[in-house]
């Protein structure tokens, strides 16, 4: 272990470990709201002086300059008395722009605002409220670090490395209301599978323009960066000043040289970096709309905090043709239908929880982004849909051209679903007027159920949510920059583009792939007659028997496939089966193959015979 002490950084104490803490040993003066005494606090201004003065924690907007009783009345009843103690020190309340809070939790990237805040006198952290401010000293204590133990007031950051690259985070990082550098290690599959995404178009074309429109602590821009290295002109932003200076430190802590502009008429600035540096990104303090309209873009990559339909006009407005819109949502409750209000404000859905709630709150996804792409005259092809617990993911091709847009939007249909036996069918393409929309549903629930047993979902994407070449390609990336986490969810991904339930072994061949390509020309190449993919999964658990036992999952998929069906498994529902079975002719089959529970102790009676059982049933 040693101490290592490269400027700009905070004194680093390295370890073998992916998580290290900075130690705080840079002496710096404590902050002038956390005082002694009162006598302290007045000194910070003159207040025998003749004439005006200024409030000494208060910005001139909040307080304007006044004569010396009333700036000592303001000292005593607003800083002074709102406070939060700490072995002797008082953290008055401050009002200067020490702090951003941002306006709103929605999502929407504007403008910050001003907050009311306390300085910590341990580690000098900006905390708006009063009971965070305690339970944050309380958990100093029980680390046994206290204002005596530090020399002076400096924060604490963490070291973390990811998939080779060094991000520092702010102990407040895990929770977007109180840190303006936001960073979920839970979304690291999603941050490998847009990784692996940008990594399959690199070897289509390059060099390619790439932004990260959402930056934060810039860990996905610089994984661009260090891995595909010259393929990849990274550019990343981020509206908030504090996550620009910390993505300019995370740059210089991977070695990453950073450009100020690479436009023609501007001059390369670039960061200080040790050594030669591995690659260069640019980094923009710009609103996400704006960048996105002045410049144009191969790759785009959209995370806002919560949902993204407020930049995707601006996404499709200059993305180049053939280029590639990554997008993630975060927006669970919205897309997973717990706040169905929202969901048609923002996505113009209607939607009611379902068995298959995940791939629903994909396509509603898809069927946005295919509206925003066709008011740009683009269409879109969906390459990647992913819905995991926290996020979904869609990742989709732009085909430029208003013939490529209308045929993108006619694949936006309405979803009739039964809620007696969850059921569901797209409506039929086309404007007429049906007399009966029930008899388009394969079940018939309407004629033994009373009243009215289906509702009309959507408008949702009716089109395939995957494109197995470009996911074999994915597979091989993830081979190739060893991201072993997601490869066991991309081969599932393969095989339910395919729809079967074959072993992926050497799925990341070339020769299996899609697509070739001779020059800089894509072509399409047609290995088999593409079969429409089934919309939609049954769970097989959700329509058990009562008093049978179901058979293995496993076994139970291979009985579907003799039974001439197309089946595979799902990303979306680990008990969820994808076939272009009928709900009816699933029941059947699983029925089939169930066993009667076992009732011991119960005499004069024995077990059915499988095909008894089957008789009986029917």
């Amino acid at each position: 272990r040693f101490i290592c002490l490269t400027p700009p950084f905070l004194p680093v104490r390295i370890t073998s470990v992916a998580v290290v803490k900075k130690s705080c040993v840079i002496i710096s003066e404590r902050h002038i709201s956390i005082q002694t005494s009162l006598e302290g606090l007045e000194k910070l201004v003159d207040l025998n002086g003749a004439g005006r003065k200024a409030c000494p924690l208060c910005p001139e907007e909040k307080f304007k300059a006044c004569y010396s009783h009333k700036l000592r009345r303001h000292l005593q009843n607003l800083h002074w008395k709102v406070y939060v103690e700490f072995e002797g020190h008082r953290m008055c309340i401050c009002h200067l722009p020490c702090r951003q809070l941002k306006s709103s939790l929605s999502g929407d990237q504007v403008a910050s605002r001003l907050a009311a805040h306390y300085h910590c006198v341990v580690c000098s952290v900006t905390i708006a409220r009063k009971t965070d401010m305690i339970s944050h000293l309380k958990r100093h204590v029980n680390k046994g670090e206290t204002e005596a133990s530090y020399t002076g007031s400096s924060e604490a950051y963490e070291i973390m490395k990811e998939l080779g690259t060094n991000v520092q985070l702010l102990p407040n990082h895990t929770t977007p209301q109180k840190s303006d550098t936001y960073f979920n290690r839970k979304m690291k599959t999603n941050r490998q599978l847009v990784f692996c995404s940008l990594a399959v178009l690199a070897e289509e074309r390059s060099p390619l323009d790439c932004l990260d429109a959402f930056g934060a602590t810039g860990i996905m821009g610089l994984q661009w960066a260090k891995h595909l290295r010259s393929a990849v002109k990274v550019t990343i932003n981020d509206i908030n000043e504090s996550c620009v200076k910390m993505i300019r430190e995370n740059c210089r802590l991977n070695h990453i040289r950073v450009e100020s502009s690479r436009g023609p008429r501007h001059t390369d600035v670039a960061g200080d970096v040790e050594g030669v540096p591995i690659a260069s990104v640019e980094v923009v303090k710009m609103d996400a709309n704006v960048i996105m309209h002045l410049r144009p873009f191969d790759y785009i990559h959209l995370d806002p905090f919560g949902t993204a339909v407020n930049y995707l006009d601006a996404a499709f407005r200059n993305v180049r043709n053939l280029g590639i819109v990554s997008i993630t949502s975060t927006d669970t409750g919205t897309l997973y239908s717990k706040a169905l209000n929202v969901t048609l404000r923002h996505y113009g859905c209607h939607i009611v929880r379902t068995e298959y709630y995940k791939e629903l709150a994909a396509r509603m996804v898809v069927a946005t982004v295919a509206r925003a792409a066709a008011r740009c005259n683009k269409g879109i092809e969906v390459l990647l849909a992913v819905a995991l617990e926290h996020f979904v993911l869609v990742v989709v091709r732009v085909l430029r051209g208003p013939t490529q847009a209308d045929e993108a939007v006619k694949k936006i249909r309405q979803l009739v679903h039964c809620q007696w036996c969850e059921e569901r069918v797209f409506l039929r393409a086309g404007n007429m007027v049906e007399e009966n929309l029930y008899r388009q549903l394969p079940c018939n629930c309407q004629g033994s159920m009373p009243g009215k047993t289906a509702v009309e979902l959507g408008p949702l994407w009716a089109g395939p949510l995957f494109n197995t070449g470009f996911l074999r390609r994915m597979l091989f990336a993830a081979v190739q920059h060893s991201m072993d986490d997601i490869q066991a969810l991309v081969k599932t991904l393969i095989c339910e583009s395919e729809c079967t339930t074959l072993k992926i072994n050497n799925c990341w061949s070339t020769a299996l792939c899609i697509y070739a390509y001779s020059g800089t020309v894509l072509k399409k190449v047609k290995s088999e007659a593409l079969l429409e993919h089934p919309p939609f999964y049954y769970s097989i658990h959700r329509h058990s028997i009562r008093g049978m036992n179901m058979p293995k999952l496993n076994k139970f998929l291979q009985y579907l496939t003799e039974a001439g069906f197309r089946v595979s498994r799902t990303h979306f529902d680990p008990t969820g089966v994808r076939t272009d079975a009928s709900l009816s002719q699933f029941k059947s089959v699983l029925t089939k193959y169930s066993v009667p529970t076992y009732t011991g102790g119960q005499g004069g009676g024995h077990a059915l015979s499988t095909e008894e059982t089957a008789t009986t049933m029917d």
